[in-house]
């Protein structure tokens, strides 16, 4: 449905016009204060904010110990936290830059808050392994920095690899991030009535007079920066499922991870922009640009990778099945057998059998259903990163020191206190910066109305 002459069900009405269009996404920055719901999901998430704050503390000042980890499963919430945010952040930029290559015009309503989706996930996922270092205030070694002990990374470490992925992607998300933002910006600072908004909306716009010539270099730098993202989404998430690969361990060492871990983070990231859609689109009144036309292409991006991750799923079972080795098989069978057979069964709901609700016109584009789906997507994306941890740790190659890992409230705190984090970023991001591509969409609305 990327044709000019369809394009006229990602606007509704059909022909909006550009001022239309910029009061719906300015004026709730500019004009109208935060409404209720806005102070009323503030208050809900600060309690979450304070719960990370608390939860850093005390691993900073008590230690690792608190929580699970043993000397068996020495990998816990913290490292499948990591995967499962840095597989949501990695999911917004990639999302963005490949609907852009293959010219889908309907990213426009969604390019922009799936970006900012990228950038406060992938700050979040940071956080984690630093937590779980038994030494977090010693986490600047990382960093080759020059140093009298002669003292540098040691690059054969995961750590290491993790390290930079985070911080080269985190940078170039930045970069397109904010690039896709300066006519959005100009805009802001054309419309700002006081002077500090002048000013600062002025300053972060870096002069853009929307002249032939910025377009021309604006848009020849922003697809070169399209075409750079995706390889290196790939190669980000890749690293991370090297993490596991480049291991010894029985479950690890599978050459699919690396391709399965990139479309698992397209899965679950696709998922939150729905969420993310959903909510943008009620809170703001943005109806007439968030379809759900939008929905339903979405939906169908969601169902692909749920068939892809199911056959994954299988692929694994098979390779251990005919790879014929003891311990391969002992960990698959641990799957459906051992002591986390129910959270691995309801893996395999949330990831494979409930999706297939999604062949059904009807549930793409109803909301509740496809939220509904949504959270349970990423539910089950999160039972997978930590089952990947626990299975294998847990029933690894050495029977006497097969052992399970035993849940903490500190677990707990760090597992739901970021999600707070997440939607104070949204929230305040939705008081400064525009959501949605006003330019972008007025480009669209304007296709629209030549069709």
């Amino acid at each position: 449905m990327s044709g000019v002459g369809q394009q006229q069900s990602w606007i509704a009405p059909a022909r909006l016009g550009d001022a239309e269009i910029t009061a719906a996404v300015a004026d709730p920055i500019q004009k109208r204060g935060p409404g209720k719901a806005w102070f009323v999901a503030l208050l809900c998430v600060l309690p979450f904010v304070l719960l990370t704050l608390v939860a850093i503390g005390a691993v900073l000042t008590v230690g690792i110990g608190l929580s699970g980890v043993n000397t068996t499963v020495v990998w816990g919430v913290s490292i499948a936290n990591y995967v499962w945010w840095i597989g949501i952040g990695n999911a917004g930029t990639l999302i963005s830059s490949m609907l852009l290559l293959t010219r889908q015009h309907w990213r426009a309503s969604i390019n922009r808050f799936a970006e900012a989706m990228t950038l406060l996930a992938a700050a979040i996922a940071g956080l984690f392994p630093i937590i779980h270092l038994g030494r977090p205030l010693y986490a600047y070694w990382l960093a080759p920095y020059p140093n009298t002990m002669d003292l540098w990374p040691q690059w054969r470490s995961a750590l290491v690899w993790d390290f930079w992925a985070i911080l080269s992607y985190l940078l170039f998300s930045l970069i397109f991030w904010f690039t896709g933002l300066l006519p959005d910006l100009a805009t802001l600072r054309d419309r700002a009535t006081t002077r500090p908004g002048q000013m600062i909306y002025g300053a972060l716009a870096l002069g853009w007079r929307g002249s032939a010539r910025h377009w021309q270099v604006y848009e020849t730098f922003h697809m070169t920066m399209a075409a750079l993202a995706i390889p290196l989404v790939c190669s980000v998430h890749s690293i991370v499922g090297l993490d596991f690969a480049a291991s010894l361990m029985p479950g690890w060492q599978e050459s699919l991870f690396p391709p399965y871990f990139v479309v698992g983070a397209m899965y679950s990231g696709f998922a939150m922009v729905v969420v993310l859609a959903i909510a943008i689109r009620w809170g703001l009144n943005l109806q007439a640009m968030i379809t759900r036309t939008h929905f339903d292409a979405m939906a169908k991006v969601m169902l692909f990778a749920s068939i892809v991750m199911t056959f994954s799923y299988a692929t694994e079972w098979f390779m251990a099945w005919y790879g014929g080795e003891h311990a391969d098989r002992t960990v698959v069978g641990y799957f459906f057998t051992g002591d986390y057979r129910w959270l691995y069964a309801a893996l395999l709901f949330c990831n494979c059998l409930a999706p297939q609700a999604l062949w059904f016109p009807a549930v793409r584009v109803d909301l509740r259903a496809l939220a509904a789906l949504a959270i349970l997507i990423n539910v089950g994306m999160w039972l997978e990163r930590i089952l990947i941890v626990w299975n294998t740790l847990a029933r690894g190659y050495a029977v006497s020191l097969w052992r399970t890992y035993q849940i903490s409230l500190y677990d707990l705190a760090i597992l739901f206190g970021p999600l707070g984090l997440f939607v104070l970023g949204f929230l305040v991001l939705a008081r400064l910066l525009p959501l949605v591509s006003m330019h972008e969409v007025r480009q669209l609305s304007h296709r629209a109305g030549a069709a």
